[in-house]
């Protein structure tokens, strides 16, 4: 049997320290994350992602073939799946919240305060603008495929918050495994 678990988030909130700690723990785990494809693309013509090259890519696609492309394309890798967790990691519209809800997935919601948010993805150094200012990150917060997080965050069926240690976030996550399985 298979288990969903969609995670929605702030930039820098630990989707994918989650990912990374229950990935150590379960034998059968795929992982998805939807900017994944953007990723990829972007990657076919630049060296160095930033994200707001990222979202000014999923904006077109949206425009141009609807607002889920990206959970259809997450949909068509999970469709094959037959057993196993199966985390979706970074939902950023209603549309992938109500696909991973209507395929029997549970969504949690992470998040931390932003000036956190902001130092770690310094540190992290994942994307070439993650070294922004403080107010570049905050305008980069106000995109379209941003805005929503808080919103889709108090549907959820859990909420992180994971503003202490990494420990205090080990036990938050186990806990919440516990409920899930």
């Amino acid at each position: 049997m298979k288990k969903i678990i969609g995670l929605v988030g702030e930039t820098g909130s630990g989707k994918d320290i989650f990912c990374e700690y229950v990935k150590k723990r379960v034998s059968s785990i795929f992982i998805f994350r939807f900017s994944q494809p953007l990723t990829e693309a972007l990657g076919i013509f630049f060296d160095d992602i930033k994200k707001e090259d990222q979202q000014w890519l999923v904006n077109n696609l949206r425009r141009r073939f609807g607002k889920n492309i990206l959970g259809e394309a997450i949909k068509k890798k999970v469709k094959n799946i037959k057993k196993g967790l199966i985390i979706l990691n970074g939902v950023r519209m209603l549309e992938e919240f109500n696909m991973i809800k209507n395929m029997g997935g549970k969504i949690i919601y992470i998040t931390a305060p932003s000036e956190l948010r902001w130092q770690r993805i310094r540190k992290r150094g994942e994307k070439k603008d993650d070294s922004s200012s403080y107010k570049n990150f905050l305008k980069l917060e106000k995109a379209e495929c941003e805005i929503l997080i808080p919103k889709m965050g108090k549907r959820s069926d859990f909420k992180i918050e994971n503003s202490g240690s990494k420990e205090d976030f080990y036990k938050k996550i186990k806990e919440i495994l516990k409920q899930i399985k």
